[in-house]
């Protein structure tokens, strides 16, 4: 048992380093999320008083540094990322224009030196009728 107990601490230190890394601390990390949300909210789209529509992808965009210390664990911020995001759509009542996905990138600038949050649709989104250009 007390083996079990030593790794499931070992892992809370390896997850809490990640987002010290990548957030800066508990605080940042609320920005972050905040960012994330604060741009799936700008971007939204009232189709109908029923039908929110919000873009599907979203990057966090990395500094390079930042990005090549937390690549063991990519896939798990992003997962995180992505479900605090699908939550907060649900209580909005948001229709994604597709898979939800949030992404970590690296880049070479990021203006606040911290993080970038971008979004967008799916490549398959576009603004042509579903009959196409002639219909």
């Amino acid at each position: 048992m007390g083996t079990l107990k030593s790794w499931e601490r070992a892992i809370e230190r390896a997850e809490q380093a990640v987002a010290e890394k990548l957030f800066g601390g508990e605080t940042a990390e609320g920005e972050v999320v905040e960012a994330l949300l604060r741009t799936s909210d700008d971007q939204a789209v009232v189709c109908s008083p029923h039908r929110t529509l919000a873009p599907n992808v979203y990057t966090v965009e990395l500094p390079r540094q930042v990005y090549a210390e937390i690549a063991p664990h990519l896939s798990v911020v992003g997962q995180e990322l992505t479900d605090r995001l699908a939550r907060h759509g649900e209580r909005e009542g948001y229709e994604w224009a597709g898979l939800l996905t949030v992404q970590l990138a690296e880049v070479e600038d990021v203006p606040n030196g911290r993080y970038q949050v971008r979004c967008a649709p799916m490549a398959h989104i576009t603004s042509e009728p579903l009959g196409g250009p002639d219909a």
